[in-house]
């Protein structure tokens, strides 16, 4: 994995006065709705991308959720894939409303400041050129190639951060950003986002789930399904900020907003089977 580098001689929160966090994101069908090989194999033609995950997934041969950088480096018809090319799917990226407006709230919030970085599997290039404008390019930590200067062909990986990979990559930049332990928050929607949303639960950080995915939404200590990507402010204001219902409206309303539909929803899911001809009534 490549060393993650953040220069040091940032203020420390003793010296600016704000309780410091570190907000970090999964960015495939968390701030976008697109899967990225989805979107790449449609553009080039290249059929039975989901299949070919599936395959992969159970020879447990990559981490989750890395699977699309090992068809890259390895699969023929994905091999002519070129830093262009993912440039380009990024543009195709269909992004979740208001990513843009995310920092800004969060850096009008009364004593706290947030580093907001994202922290993916999909390629670098995709997350950087679909987030353009939105999110620092410093900021974004998805998977790195290294490509032959003659060819442009993938030679090979640098740096994956899935599954374990985003726990390695968050701890780096915890440490270099100064952000204990508790300051943590990370926002994910699939089952590659386990172990690090377990990592942060250990350490007393708030995780947030955006999808019902069944391995993810037990661990997470939130979930919120939206279509805006304001909707992870919710848990953050109630959880971090203690803010009421009726203070959170107000947030929203002052910048232009209205919570519409906000429901709180328990959902116990059951699967029920007899257990045997032993239980049948006489």
């Amino acid at each position: 994995m490549g060393t993650v580098y953040i220069p040091r001689g940032r203020p420390s929160e003793g010296e600016t006065g704000l309780r410091r966090y570190l907000l970090a994101s999964d960015f495939d069908q968390t701030l976008s709705f697109n899967d990225s090989g989805l979107v790449l194999s449609d553009m080039l033609g290249i059929s039975g991308f989901v299949e070919r995950c599936a395959g992969l997934s159970r020879t447990h041969l990559v981490q989750q959720g890395a699977e699309l950088a090992y068809l890259l480096q390895h699969d023929p018809e994905y091999r002519r894939v070129r830093r262009e090319d993912l440039r380009q799917v990024g543009k195709q990226i269909r992004l979740k409303r208001n990513i843009h407006l995310l920092s800004s709230l969060l850096g009008g919030l009364d004593g706290y400041h947030f580093d907001f970085y994202v922290i993916s599997a999909a390629p670098e290039e995709v997350i950087i050129s679909a987030l353009e404008g939105v999110v620092p390019p410093e900021h974004i930590y998805g998977t790195r190639f290294r490509y032959d200067p003659d060819s442009g062909e993938i030679q090979s990986i640098e740096r994956v951060p899935a599954g374990y990979g985003k726990v390695a990559v968050l701890e780096e930049l915890r440490a270099n950003l100064c952000v204990s332990a508790d300051r943590l928050v990370y926002v994910g929607d699939g089952s590659s986002d386990v172990h690090v949303m377990l990592h942060v639960n250990r350490m007393d950080g708030l995780t947030i789930a955006v999808s019902e995915n069944k391995f993810l939404t037990p661990i997470a200590r939130r979930t919120v399904l939206s279509d805006d990507a304001l909707s992870v402010l919710v848990p953050i204001l109630e959880d971090i900020a203690g803010m009421s219902a009726g203070r959170i409206r107000a947030l929203f309303s002052s910048h232009g907003f209205v919570l519409q539909e906000w429901d709180k929803i328990r959902t116990d899911a059951l699967t029920i089977r007899d257990s045997g001809p032993s239980s049948a009534v006489a």
